[in-house]
């Protein structure tokens, strides 16, 4: 799908212009021309058939010829809090995640964390969730949040319904599903994947979570995962737990 361009305003009218990024990729990558075909999406959910009309120094302008409202998200929201590892892995870990279909990233600030991203890192791995979307057909972007305290950021997912299931906890699990990377959890076999609830996944920075952390996310009923016997980097771990969440709800193509 590498005819499909991100608008970053909302396609409302018959006509949209593009700039920044997206222009000069048409424009001096592809040496787009006038009545070339392209693919536009918004973020809205919907995407776009559209022509060049005109090209200029660095703006392009496009006529929409048909919105297309096509569904490429999972049947449930997908959040994945990870202890971000450093440098081009974070990238590499975004891109990954997009693809899954995760609705949120969410940077967790870890006692052992080695990375807490600027606001400046935030917005460049925004830019690499806008590429991971031109190539996989997604047509709603993966969010990426600001930097989030561990022990706040596993109290926050009771949903409304469930304020009442913290006194009854069998209703809290047909709810939502909440699970930690952790050694000492639950083997990942004796996890059904496929029911389609709400998701949150949470994995450990590189020298792995305290056991007060594991101890405050158990007590607010999050459930621990094993793996496997092998040592895991963080960003392995988190796309092989959520392609396990992910692939149990329908096919992936591959390109």
């Amino acid at each position: 799908m590498s005819d499909r361009y991100f608008s970053s305003q909302p396609i409302a009218t018959g006509r949209v212009t593009l700039d920044g990024p997206e222009a000069h990729h048409l424009l001096h990558v592809m040496r787009a021309r006038a009545g070339d075909a392209v693919t536009l999406f918004d973020g809205s959910g919907a995407e776009f058939a559209a022509v060049i009309e005109s090209l200029h120094r660095t703006e392009v302008e496009l006529r929409i010829v048909e919105r297309r409202t096509i569904d490429r998200e999972l049947p449930f929201p997908l959040t994945v809090g990870v202890a971000l590892p450093k440098g081009d892995r974070q990238k590499w870990l975004v891109e990954k995640l997009t693809e899954l279909g995760a609705a949120t990233l969410v940077p967790l600030v870890t006692e052992r964390g080695v990375a807490q991203p600027a606001a400046a890192a935030i917005e460049r791995l925004q830019r690499v969730v806008i590429e991971g979307a031109k190539q996989c057909g997604r047509n709603r972007l993966m969010q990426i949040t600001q930097p989030q305290v561990w022990k706040e950021w596993i109290g926050r997912h009771c949903q409304p319904s469930e304020q009442s299931a913290i006194r009854n906890p069998q209703s809290a699990i047909s709810n939502q599903r909440r699970l930690i990377a952790h050694a000492a959890g639950t083997p990942l076999r004796e996890i059904d994947p496929r029911e389609p609830v709400p998701t949150h996944l949470a994995i450990g920075p590189e020298g792995g979570l305290t056991d007060e952390e594991v101890s405050a996310a158990a007590a607010a009923g999050w459930q621990s995962v094993n793996l496997g016997p092998r040592v895991l980097r963080v960003e392995t771990a988190a796309v092989a737990l959520a392609a396990i969440i992910s692939l149990s709800h329908g096919t992936a193509q591959i390109n």
